[in-house]
């Protein structure tokens, strides 16, 4: 089982105090990690004790002055690029409820949500707080505190199983859970709608929540409890669009029902992210590259972020009788690497590529790509790519920000992608979703009818504390530059009022500059 022992109080002080001996004492700092990792071993060697830890060096820079700490906290963070896009990511998974697919590539191991295993890292940590949501929570916000990163914004992410298909009860007790364990109130559990209120002003704020599904378990009470929940994100798994293979995987859905789900969810201002697979039985390294370029010209899709997957022979798995039989046969690295080359090409700057291969252990693979670093690969062959994961501007310094608006058609309305961009160094500081629906579009909440919707505001870069000054992209102004900018084309276009799909824990930023709280959405009269 794994076991998160990280109380940096109980260690030692005379290591504490060689600590910050050693921030004190070197005062030139080193150009890279490795560089640094030197100077730690040189300095163990020095006083013959083990190698300082991480956690060790930040505990100590709390009792220095700060700007000690502007110094070499980047260096003493751990994994440093989980802060970058701007929020902490807590991953939770909910406990096996089961499945309504038979999804022929799916592992389904005894005890485990749908499609995970017992061996990733997230299920671990998961088995650990044995599933609960408030000790999964807990958990990880001390690990990542213990690590240098800062908590006070949190993204929460809930996967397992088909999130739409488990008891409301469920669900409603889960996020309920949640939202009560980033407040870290003491005495008892409220209500879900006092829980959220409180968490408006908390030490850890939800910011963000991403509940993942399948497209045809979405509809409207579907997506009116999501809105109630919280919830600003949606995972669908659309697997392929080609639905001769859904078929012969047994996926129990197609085209039609990955397109209204895509369309309602936007409506309710929604950021979409798609599943997508490649390798699947029936489809090729072609099929696979074609499949993106109607992904983003097609105006029923057009999805704001992926993740891509490569398609896996897992134990246990019906996909073992097609390999077995020659009739499913995995794509080679090379292959897949050329594959998702391929489909680069055509993911737009709006769209954010999260991931390319999914984590999963390598002795749990007996027949696919084991290679754990196939985004690296692909990147050393140098081909630029658009999405907003590559021209994030994670921790650099600026040079000058520039205001970029495109605008694309979807199927319900105009999106109009606003970004504060760096055009020097082509990198992306910010971005706003704007979405301009038709005038007869079926809206769910009444709230939204006159209304141009914001689905997504962000600001990139390290994750600062809410209320700080920064010396990186937060805090400067940007998000308040975009929000103007989609205030005045939404009045320009005749909308009479904006509204905002906003986390719980951003609501009082939002306040702050005039908008409303209506039926979970922040509002502005314009």
């Amino acid at each position: 089982m794994l076991k998160i022992k990280l109380d940096i109080t109980k260690r030692p002080t005379e290591r504490i105090a060689l600590a910050k001996k050693f921030l004190i004492e070197h005062t030139t700092l080193p150009k890279h990690k490795k560089a640094f990792q030197r100077m730690l071993s040189l300095f163990a060697k020095e006083h013959k004790l083990p190698i300082l830890r991480k956690d060790e060096l930040l505990y100590a820079l709390k009792d220095l002055p700060e700007n000690y700490s502007e110094m070499w906290h980047p260096f003493c963070t751990k994994g440093p690029v989980r802060s970058t896009s701007g929020v902490a990511v807590l991953s939770l998974l909910t406990r096996n409820l089961g499945c309504p697919a038979r999804c022929t590539y799916c592992p389904t191991p005894p005890g485990m949500p749908k499609s995970y295993l017992p061996n990733e890292p997230a299920v671990l940590r998961a088995i650990d707080a044995k599933f609960s949501p408030k000790k999964q929570i807990t958990n990880r916000l001390t690990a990542l505190k213990s690590t240098g990163h800062d908590t006070s914004k949190t993204e929460i992410i809930v996967l397992g199983g088909t999130w739409s298909s488990h008891p409301k009860a469920y669900k409603q007790s889960y996020i309920r859970a949640c939202y009560n364990a980033l407040n870290a109130k003491p005495g008892r559990m409220k209500s879900l709608a006092e829980e959220q209120y409180i968490n408006e002003t908390a030490e850890h704020r939800c910011v963000g929540l991403t509940l993942e599904t399948r497209p045809d378990w979405i509809d409207a009470e579907e997506v009116i409890q999501m809105r109630s929940f919280g919830c600003t994100r949606v995972e669908i798994g659309v697997q392929t669009l080609y639905d001769e293979v859904q078929v012969r995987t047994k996926r129990g859905h197609g085209q039609k029902e990955a397109a209204e789900a895509t369309r309602m969810l936007r409506n309710a201002g929604f950021k979409v992210v798609y599943h997508m697979m490649l390798n699947l039985p029936g489809s090729t390294p072609e099929m696979d590259i074609a499949m993106f370029k109607t992904l983003f010209e097609d105006p029923r899709f057009c999805p704001d972020q992926m993740k891509v997957y490569p398609c896996m022979l897992i134990q246990g798995t019906q996909l073992m009788n097609d390999y077995k039989n020659g009739t499913w046969v995995p794509y080679t690295d090379e292959q897949l690497i050329e594959t998702i080359l391929g489909l680069k090409q055509y993911v737009p700057e709006y769209c954010r590529i999260i991931r390319v291969i999914r984590d999963i252990p390598a002795t749990d693979i007996i027949a696919g790509s084991h290679a754990s670093n196939l985004r690296e690969s692909v990147h050393r062959r140098k081909k630029i790519c658009r999405c907003i994961r590559c021209r994030e501007i994670r921790n650099e310094k600026i040079t000058e920000a520039t205001l970029v608006s495109r605008e694309y058609e979807t199927i319900g309305g105009k999106e109009i992608f606003l970004s504060i961009e760096d055009t020097k160094l082509d990198k992306l500081i910010g971005l706003l979703r704007l979405r301009l629906p038709h005038k007869d579009e079926p809206l769910l909440f009444d709230v939204l009818h006159d209304a141009a919707l914001v689905r997504e505001l962000h600001v990139y870069g390290l994750h600062t504390p809410v209320g700080d000054a920064s010396k990186n992209s937060q805090h400067k102004g940007f998000g308040k530059q975009l929000l103007a900018e989609a205030e005045r084309i939404a009045a320009q276009a005749g909308y009479k009022k904006l509204a905002i799909i906003a986390g719980v824990g951003v609501r009082e930023y939002y306040r702050k500059v005039g908008y409303k709280n209506i039926e979970g959405y922040m509002v502005k009269s314009l």
